[in-house]
């Protein structure tokens, strides 16, 4: 596959049909996570959950995707109209582009990815900071107070845990030495004297509770769903969509989850390795298992408010962060040296 990658005409073949494969995979993935949070939660909650359509209840999506493609999308009177559109369109766009630089071993000693970049995590960042314009500018052209406190509260939000989110890799990038994320994942494998997978969060502990807070908090996710707390703002930024251009800021916050929960098995499990288990199950069980947590996490803990978020982003990770990589130098020193 690497030879065939690196020819001129079959890089663009195995470009265009890895594009390809990656939107039917990606949106097929978002659809069943919305199912697997919907049971998730009603095990939790003790209730069936969606039982009905199909068979365990699976169908359901399908009948969700044909009402809400058919229900009618109004645009309120007075609104900026251009923005109003693209507003969701970036949404869905940056959560689509943070996969073009993600691997996923497909065997052992193959794998797939569409650009492999040594700067790939900070391609996601960049990606992933453009979901504050999709936010701020939905809230902003809807022409309601309650849209564009929810925008602004988001932007507030997203800036101060982006700030934790990326101290909380630097330890990672100084004792791996790249930010590519192959290379991550093949230092996870050959660290040390040992064979077999070990996991960089056992090196990095602080680095991923910070990652894993953070990270919940970027996606707009309970505890930290406060951009769309409903109790004061209503529905926020998302109050005056309907139809397709909803489905569009839903289908994005669902992307970028499944996005943060293959980073974090990228960044600190060991990506596709996991012993004698096939590289992609090992991968899917991996991001599977954060996006229950992230369900979790939703069915147990109440949201926070709004002061206790913004404390807990500036005072606590924050600080937290810039020690853990204080640390995590003053060791390397010590070792190397």
């Amino acid at each position: 596959m690497t030879a065939l990658y690196n020819d001129p005409v079959g890089h663009w073949v195995v470009v265009t049909v890895a594009i390809a494969v990656l939107l039917f995979v990606v949106l097929t993935a978002t659809a069943y996570t919305v199912w697997f949070e919907r049971v998730a939660l009603g095990r939790i909650q003790r209730r069936p959950g969606p039982n009905r359509v199909g068979p365990f209840g699976l169908m359901q999506l399908a009948a969700d995707g044909v009402k809400l493609a058919f229900k009618e999308s109004f645009i309120p009177a007075k609104t900026d109209k251009v923005l109003y559109v693209i507003a969701p369109t970036i949404a869905v766009a940056a959560a689509f582009l943070s996969w073009a630089v993600i691997p996923i071993g497909l065997w052992y000693n193959v794998q797939y990815w569409i650009a492999d970049i040594n700067i790939g995590v900070l391609l996601i960042f960049a990606f992933s900071s453009l979901n504050v314009y999709a936010i701020l500018l939905g809230g902003y052209s809807s022409n309601n107070k309650y849209s564009l406190l929810g925008g602004l509260r988001s932007a507030a939000q997203l800036i101060s845990y982006e700030i934790a989110l990326g101290l909380s890799l630097v330890p990672t990038f100084m004792i791996v030495g790249s930010l590519r994320l192959r290379d991550i994942v093949d230092y996870t494998v050959h660290w040390g004297p040992y064979t077999g997978p070990i996991p960089l969060v056992l090196v990095t502990p602080i680095g991923f509770v910070i990652y894993l807070m953070a990270a919940v908090a970027e996606t707009n996710r309970a505890p930290f769903d406060l951009p769309e707390a409903e109790q004061e703002l209503i529905g926020g930024f998302l109050t005056e969509y309907s139809g397709l251009k909803f489905v569009m800021y839903y289908l994005a916050e669902y992307i970028n989850m499944i996005t943060v929960s293959a980073l974090a098995a990228l960044l600190f499990f060991g990506g596709w390795y996991l012993w004698f288990v096939p590289p992609v199950l090992a991968f899917v069980a991996k991001v599977i298992f954060f996006l229950f947590l992230y369900i979790w996490l939703r069915g147990t803990l109440p949201r926070l408010r709004y002061d206790m978020l913004m404390r807990l982003g500036w005072k606590v990770l924050m600080p937290l962060a810039i020690a853990n990589i204080i640390v995590t130098g003053i060791v390397l020193v010590a070792v190397q040296g």
